[in-house]
C-alpha cells in the first residue's frame, strides 16, 4: 500500500475505485491539504494500475463489515466512482452512507446513445441475447469474463463466441465453441476494425457503460454496419451524482470548504 503523505488530515475520504474515473480524481486531490484519502478496489484484476493513495484490495465482506470499517477509520465522505454496473456495491454504499449520515457522491458517467447509423438491440441481461443473435454468428462479447457464464444459452447453434482479456485466463474457456483473445488495450478504432474484419465478427455484445474507453468498438460496429446488443444499465442508486470528475472535484471542494467554515465559527464561539 501506499500512502499519500496527509497524516493529519482534516478529513478521511474514501474512494471506491475500479474506474478510469478513480484513478484521475486521486491524482486530481491526492495532495490536498487537510485531505487523507483511501480507495478500495475489489481485487478482480490481477496487478492494479497504482492510484497512488492509500489502497485497500477486496471485498468488504457484506454490509455490516462495511457500516464497522467505516466507523473504525473514521471515514468523513465517500465518493463511489466504481464501474456503472457495479450496482450492488454502489446501492450498498449509497445506503450505508444515508445511515450514518456520511456526504456520498456517485460519479456516474453518461449513458451511450445510438446514433441514425447505429443498429442497436437493447436488452436487459445477457441471457437475452440468444433471442437476437442467428445461429452459426461470430459474436464478440466485450463485457468481461465475471458474467461469461450467462451466455450458455448463446453458446449453442453453431454460434462462436470470442471474448477478449487483458490477462491470460486461469482456466479454459467455458463453453466448446468460443475463445479467450489476450490484448492490452487502448485500441483505436481501425484496431476494431481491422479485428472485426479478421475474425469475421458478425455481433457485437456490450454494456452500457459510457465513457470513452470502449467506444471504438462501437464506432467500428457503425462504420462496418454491425448489429450491436447493448445491455441496459442497472437503475442508479439513490443519492447525490455528477458527470464526471470535474464534477467531483467541485463537490469536494464545497465540502471541505463548508467543514473548514465550521470549524472556524466554533473556534470564534
Amino acid at each position: 500500500m501506499a500512502g499519500n503523505g496527509n497524516r493529519e488530515a482534516g478529513m478521511k475520504l474514501l474512494v471506491l475505485a475500479g474506474s478510469s474515473e478513480a484513478r484521475q480524481l486521486c491524482e486530481r486531490v491526492m495532495d490536498r491539504p487537510g485531505l487523507d484519502i483511501v480507495a478500495s478496489l475489489a481485487g478482480l484484476t490481477r496487478a492494479p494500475v497504482p492510484l497512488g493513495v492509500e489502497t485497500r484490495i477486496g471485498g468488504f465482506g457484506g454490509r455490516a463489515a462495511y457500516r464497522e470499517w467505516l466507523a473504525r477509520n473514521r471515514i468523513g465522505a465517500v465518493i463511489d466512482a466504481t464501474h456503472p454496473f457495479a450496482h450492488r456495491m454502489a446501492r450498498r454504499a449509497a445506503e450505508v452512507s444515508a445511515e450514518f449520515g456520511l456526504p456520498h457522491l456517485k460519479i456516474l458517467r453518461p449513458e451511450w446513445r445510438p446514433g441514425p447509423q447505429d443498429r442497436w438491440v437493447m436488452i436487459d441481461h445477457e441471457r437475452e441475447a440468444a433471442a437476437h443473435v442467428p445461429p452459426g454468428a461470430t459474436v464478440f462479447i466485450a463485457t468481461g469474463r465475471r458474467t461469461l457464464e450467462d451466455y450458455a444459452n448463446l453458446a449453442t447453434e453453431g454460434r462462436w463466441l470470442i471474448v477478449r482479456q487483458i490477462e491470460a485466463p486461469s482456466g479454459t474457456f467455458p463453453f466448446p465453441n468460443g475463445e479467450f483473445q489476450i490484448a492490452h488495450p487502448p485500441f483505436t478504432v481501425e484496431d476494431e476494425i481491422a479485428f472485426f474484419r479478421e475474425r469475421g465478427v458478425d455481433w457485437l455484445i456490450v454494456k452500457n457503460a459510457g465513457g470513452t474507453g470502449s467506444w471504438p468498438k462501437l464506432e467500428a460496429a457503425r462504420r462496418l454496419g454491425l448489429p450491436v446488443a447493448m445491455i441496459r444499465r442497472p437503475p442508479a442508486p439513490d443519492c447525490a451524482t455528477v458527470p464526471d470528475v470535474d464534477g467531483a472535484v467541485a463537490w469536494l471542494d464545497s465540502l471541505m470548504g463548508e467543514g473548514r467554515r465550521g470549524a472556524a465559527r466554533e473556534a470564534g464561539a
